[in-house]
């Protein structure tokens, strides 16, 4: 077996970077390496990629579900109406996402939506 494939504790090969994390073993086997063509799938995948930077992808994973929420789903109808201070924290200590990199997925909804009138997928295939 090559030394990039790894048989998990349940039996089942896998990449080696999965590990024995639920979270890593989950994303590997539902999500890694499948294509994306539904538009809301395709801009939560292009937005957890920007806010990875810096921090590692099981972090991302784990923090998934509060991206969404602060996102709206990533539903890019939901986002594109979002004001400058919808993802600013409403109480002290509270912290959604970071405010650089939220505001930066809020300017490409934005521009694609109502600039281009084209969805995020649209974009980034080129269509």
């Amino acid at each position: 077996m090559s030394e990039w494939i790894r048989t998990g504790s349940d039996g089942i090969d896998r990449c080696w970077w999965a590990g024995d994390d639920g979270d890593y073993l989950d994303y590997h086997d539902t999500e890694w390496g499948r294509p994306t063509v539904d538009d809301t799938r395709l801009f939560e995948k292009i937005c957890l990629e920007g806010f990875q930077s810096g921090l590692s992808w099981l972090t991302i994973l784990r923090r998934r579900d509060n991206f969404r929420a602060a996102f709206a789903g990533f539903d890019t109808a939901a986002v594109a109406e979002f004001d400058a201070g919808h993802l600013r924290p409403h109480h002290p200590g509270q912290r959604h996402v970071d405010e650089e990199r939220g505001d930066s997925v809020v300017t490409l909804v934005w521009i694609e939506r109502r600039e281009h009138q084209a969805d995020v997928g649209d974009a980034a295939v080129g269509d």
